[in-house]
Formats: C-alpha cells, sequence, structure tokens
C-alpha cells in the first residue's frame, strides 16, 4: 500500500511533468514549428500570464484529473474573455492548445 509520502512524492513528479510539458509544447510553438515566426509576433502577454495562472491552479490540486483539468482552463480564460485586448479566436486557441495537453500530461501523472 503506497504511504502518503510516496503519493505526495508522485504527485509532485506529476506536476513537474505538467510544467515541463507545457514549458516544451511553448518553445516547440515558438523556435520548432514550421510558423515558428508567425507564432512568436502571435503570442501576446496576456497568453503567458494565463498559462502561468494556470500552472499555478494547478499546482494547488492534490490530485488533477481531466474534469479539473478543463475547469481550471475554463475558469483562467473566463476571466480573460471580456477585455478588450483579447482576441475572441486567441482565445479560442488558447483553450485548445491547453486543453490538448492532457493527453500528454496523463502519461506523465499515472
Amino acid at each position: 500500500m503506497p504511504t502518503k509520502t510516496k503519493k505526495k512524492t508522485t504527485f509532485h513528479k506529476g506536476l513537474a511533468s505538467i510544467a515541463l510539458l507545457t514549458a516544451a509544447a511553448g518553445a516547440y510553438m515558438l523556435y520548432g514549428s514550421k510558423n515558428a515566426s508567425k507564432n512568436r509576433t502571435a503570442i501576446k502577454g496576456w497568453m503567458l500570464k494565463a498559462k502561468g495562472e494556470i500552472l499555478e491552479k494547478l499546482e494547488q490540486l492534490k490530485e488533477v484529473d481531466e474534469e479539473k483539468y478543463h475547469k481550471i482552463i475554463d475558469g483562467v480564460t473566463k476571466k480573460y474573455a471580456p477585455l478588450a485586448h483579447v482576441g475572441k479566436t486567441e482565445l479560442e486557441a488558447l483553450v485548445k492548445e491547453t486543453k490538448g495537453h492532457w493527453k500528454n500530461i496523463k502519461k506523465h501523472i499515472k
């Protein structure tokens, strides 16, 4: 039977994996993809802030599952929707991108 310390260590490794995957995905988007230069010009400060907020909320959870992950993304991005400098298509793209990372994250958590 796993001990509480072992579960906690496994959880922290999962969060570290999430952070690493997010950073890797961001780096690929900005430097490795076919549209990297276009992506670098399109990236906005609010997007980086939103991703940071998502990571902070994930770190506060004791357990991460798909429903909680999506709920956090929806909650964080919802507050950006009414802002004038945030485009609807950009916001939708951010939601789609971050939710799309779940499959990779799930592999590292279990």
